[in-house]
């Protein structure tokens, strides 16, 4: 990338950046705290006011006691995500022929996290000081994280113009840049990352931050907004329960399958500058809990419908995402060389069947459907408990579209062939080209089809196994995206009818 002027959108946009995303995060809480909770769009300034003079004061941004035990909490992690005991794994290949060489001991650690955390309660019978901490602390907790995430990108930013102390795979002691981070212009590099892989060591500064201290303590924010129901009420709403167990699952599917984390585009791809530090470090933890600390402050008692049905959304996203994942691993590792794909002069093959043969993200539907499952529990007093999801969705449909020209770019003409057969960006509604999709398939095993005729008179909607196509039974090619909006509408009309909503 050519140098840019002070002037250009790659000087101004970090700037910004940099302050306004946690003037987002503060403006979440300041929405959604014990003193004040937004209803509706009805937002009271003159309260926000006051609670901005009263918490923002000069012992909140540096107070000692948080401070401390962030730092603790990090670095603890870090020794830990050193000395724990896993199995080694080869990253991608870089750009220089060498490989990373990745510790994998996320299931040992968090059966370590899950041990202390059991043991302290029991210990504690039920009140774990802990989290209180974390519950009484928040907004201290996020302007620390805050400021850390600044420090450790201006760290790994100096680090990157030192020579390597131990030379790389290639004899070599230079250190590979992103290619995004290194345009020249300080402001733009710090803030999208000027190295690709900044390392201590063995240790992976990146997919520490990536998988650690952000996502665990998301996890501890959850635990705490229950806690603080449980012993002020002396129950749980199922709405917090729903929501608490949902993430959960979904923080411990990321920690424990982090070997996957290791081809994914934020690793292989993208710098580690503040961009990514603030996102894993304060982002996530604290805007992706909106929805606990919510519901701890305005329980919500769903029906039994509205449980089953939001359940059943987390489902049918979980599937349609770890599924085409999945299926696209298997065929890059060429265990799937039957299914139809685009060959290209680069010498890799564009798949155009199963899931991908639905749309070329359809993976990003399962992300939004999981999103969307976190935020119904909420009810709809206000729009403010869906922000996740909008904001999640508005950041794919970017990231589906710096893909785009990404692909369009880099295979041309094979790119083209591709979007004919796969038209649709995201959301599927029907395949023009095929009459008979492959959902899943593995060696040895059968393939299950979806089939838009039928041959064998099968009652429509309805998925059988099958090792032919012309066997395969009716069913469009939407069926699971068909399914997802059943639930939707389910959880959205009179399930809501018996669900109850009360102040704290």
């Amino acid at each position: 990338m050519a140098p840019v002027c002070a002037s250009s959108p790659a000087t101004t946009a970090p700037a910004a950046g940099t302050f306004t995303l946690p003037l987002v995060v503060l403006f979440l809480y300041l929405c959604c705290n014990d003193a004040y909770v937004v209803t509706g769009v009805d937002i009271q300034l003159q309260t926000v006011h006051m609670l901005i003079r009263n918490n923002l004061t000069w012992q909140t941004f540096f107070n000692k006691q948080v401070w401390l035990a962030y730092v603790v909490w990090f670095f603890g992690l870090a020794v830990l995500d050193l000395v724990v005991p896993g199995f080694s794994k080869r990253g991608t290949q870089l750009r220089d022929g060498t490989y990373l060489t990745y510790l994998i001991n996320g299931r040992e650690l968090s059966l370590l996290l899950c041990s202390v955390l059991g043991a302290r309660a029991w210990y504690t019978r039920g009140r774990i000081p802990e989290l209180q901490f974390v519950y009484d602390n928040f907004l201290a907790l996020f302007l620390v994280s805050w400021q850390f995430s600044l420090l450790v990108s201006t760290f790994v930013y100096i680090c990157s113009f030192l020579p390597l102390r131990r030379p790389n795979g290639a004899g070599s002691y230079e250190r590979i840049l992103a290619e995004g981070g290194n345009s020249k212009n300080p402001l733009f590099d710090w803030f999208i990352g000027r190295e690709l892989n900044p390392r201590i060591g063995s240790w992976d500064i990146k997919l520490f931050c990536e998988l650690r201290p952000g996502m665990l303590l998301w996890l501890l924010i959850d635990l705490s907004c229950v806690q603080k129901q449980y012993l002020e009420m002396g129950s749980v709403c199922n709405a917090l329960l729903i929501v608490v167990a949902l993430q959960t699952f979904y923080i411990f599917d990321g920690v424990l399958n982090e070997e996957g984390v290791i081809s994914m585009m934020d690793i292989t791809t993208d710098g580690f500058g503040f961009m990514l530090a603030f996102g894993d470090l304060s982002w996530v933890p604290f805007t992706y809990c909106l929805q606990a600390r919510y519901l701890s402050i305005k329980p919500v008692q769903l029906s039994p419908y509205a449980a089953a049905g939001i359940v059943l959304l987390m489902a049918a996203g979980y599937y349609i995402f770890h599924s085409s994942n999945h299926q696209k691993s298997m065929f890059r590792q060429g265990l799937l060389p039957n299914m139809k794909s685009i060959q290209t002069d680069r010498g890799t093959k564009l798949l155009a069947e199963g899931w991908w043969g639905l749309s070329q993200h359809i993976n990003y539907l399962g992300d939004i459907l999981i999103a969307l499952s976190w935020c119904l529990p909420t009810a709809f007093g206000t729009p403010l408990t869906y922000f996740y999801v909008i904001y999640f969705a508005v950041l794919l449909l970017h990231r589906q579209q710096r893909d785009e020209h990404k692909c369009r770019t880099k295979y041309g003409k094979y790119w083209e062939q591709y979007e004919k057969l796969v038209p649709y960006k995201i959301i599927p509604t029907k395949n023009k080209n095929s009459d008979t999709i492959v959902l899943m398939t593995r060696p040895g095993l059968k393939k299950l089809y979806f089939s838009n005729s039928d041959p064998s008179g099968a009652t429509n909607g309805v998925l059988v196994l099958y090792e032919e196509p012309w066997l395969a039974c009716s069913a469009a090619s939407s069926k699971m995206v068909a399914v997802s909006s059943w639930i939707i509408s389910l959880i959205s009309s009179n399930a809501w009818s018996s669900c109850s909503c009360s102040d704290s």
